[in-house]
């Protein structure tokens, strides 16, 4: 149940680029590049496990569509040659996972939040296709606040007809709980009808991080909650592909977030897999 030390280097700065960056990925099961929208560090969630250090001041707050693809065509190249993994630390991925999985729009704070969002959907698409990967996916890792704005919904539709994939994190089944691991002002109800309506139009990965903070895990009853939000999603229309179940990795925001124990993950997974009949997946922390 050990992890493979490069799944916690997820490190959003690489060589010179300002914008994208390589990463091994668990959920991805390969090659990841990321490609960070929000360089100016603001989230309008303040997740409690969040690997972003705020303490420090952004030293880019703008995002130059221009410089991003570009940065982005010589990733691509270079992961595609297989130079990439002649770099270190990436001379040390396993050959299964020389691969590259995906473009995931994932940064320092919520992806869809940029103003200009449908465009780099159809950049990140363009500059797949023009090297022949239309079969890697592009994934939006997102809390789902924002879907029922039109750009947004532009967006998304767009990426439907370029092998898109909706990531969308939910965390907690009450209001309580939620507020205190998202620590936003935003109420759980409307990422859940956000993720309804995203999850109606096509299948989506729903993305669950659970731990323990202070020493406790989800408090009595927390999982049962989360577990009915899961089945009113599907009550409701929304077609859920995978739900990924997963704990902390890399550091965190909060110092007293550590990993849920693999026996408790694997009990929530299981639940759901029963309660829901939903496929699963689940991710555990360091050992």
């Amino acid at each position: 149940m050990s992890i493979l030390p490069l799944f916690t280097k997820h490190s959003r700065s690489w060589q010179q680029n300002r914008y994208v960056y390589p990463v091994i990925s668990r959920r991805s099961k390969g090659l990841s590049i990321g490609v960070n929208l929000n360089p100016d560090k603001i989230c309008n969630f303040d997740c409690v496990y969040c690997s972003v250090d705020r303490t420090v001041p952004p030293t880019l707050r703008e995002v130059d569509p221009v410089l991003l693809q570009q940065e982005l065509d010589q990733l691509l190249e270079l992961a595609s040659s297989g130079e990439l993994f002649a770099q270190p630390p990436f001379d040390q991925t396993p050959a299964p996972l020389r691969r590259i999985n995906d473009v995931a729009f994932s940064g320092d704070g919520e992806p869809t939040s940029f103003p200009h969002f449908p465009q780099v959907c159809r950049l990140a698409a363009a500059s797949l296709e023009k090297r022949g990967l239309t079969d890697v996916r592009i994934v939006v890792i997102t809390n789902a606040t924002l879907f029922h704005q039109s750009r947004v919904r532009e967006g998304l539709a767009f990426l439907d007809q370029h092998n898109g994939e909706i990531w969308a994190k939910l965390d907690a089944g009450t209001e309580a709980y939620y507020r205190e691991i998202e620590r936003t002002s935003i109420p759980l109800q409307r990422v859940l009808d956000n993720i309804v309506a995203a999850g109606q139009v096509r299948p989506i990965v729903i993305q669950s991080l659970f731990l323990r903070l202070d020493g406790q895990g989800p408090p009595p009853g927390e999982i049962d909650a989360y577990v009915e939000r899961l089945k009113e999603l599907v009550a409701g229309g929304c077609q859920i592909k995978l739900v990924q179940v997963y704990t902390v990795a890399r550091s965190t925001a909060v110092a007293s977030c550590t990993p849920l124990p693999s026996a408790e993950l694997d009990a929530i997974s299981e639940c759901v897999r029963c309660e829901t009949g939903l496929n699963v997946e689940t991710y555990y922390g360091p050992t």
